[in-house]
């Protein structure tokens, strides 16, 4: 069966916007070192990051912030590596910035690592993910 041009160059189209759509996707949560970045927004109004990437030492750095833009606020945090917990604590959030951060270091695992971040203060909660 012979296409004709248009359906051609249609396929054509198709074909380099999916390309450029799969290649897009991961591209834009990839840093230069290997690493993994995602952020998004808290349950109410605050925002969250976190980031993961291979250190020099075989371990995974691990660092979540939230900026919740009131200084003095309490909150629990959470950090998880395929489903074991690595960190568990309280951080309190600092002026100017109103915001928190955790770094910590995790065993780089066989295949890949699914980080996972929460945060609570109050009713309001904040979740990330990155797989490695």
């Amino acid at each position: 069966m012979r296409r004709t041009s248009k359906q051609s160059i249609a396929l054509t189209v198709l074909l380099a916007a999916g390309a450029t759509l799969a290649s897009a996707g991961p591209a834009l949560a990839r840093d230069r070192g290997n690493g993994v970045t995602a952020n998004g927004q808290c349950s109410a109004g605050a925002t969250w990051k976190l980031k993961a990437k291979p250190d020099d030492g075989g371990r995974i750095e691990v660092e979540f912030e939230v900026d919740s833009n009131h200084a003095g606020q309490s909150w629990a945090v959470s950090l998880r590596d395929n489903g074991d917990r690595f960190f568990a604590g309280h951080r309190t959030t600092t002026q100017p910035s109103g915001s928190l951060s955790v770094h910590r270091l995790t065993a780089n695992r066989a295949g890949n690592d699914v980080i996972r971040a929460r945060a609570t203060h109050g009713s309001q909660t904040s979740q990330g993910l990155v797989t490695l």
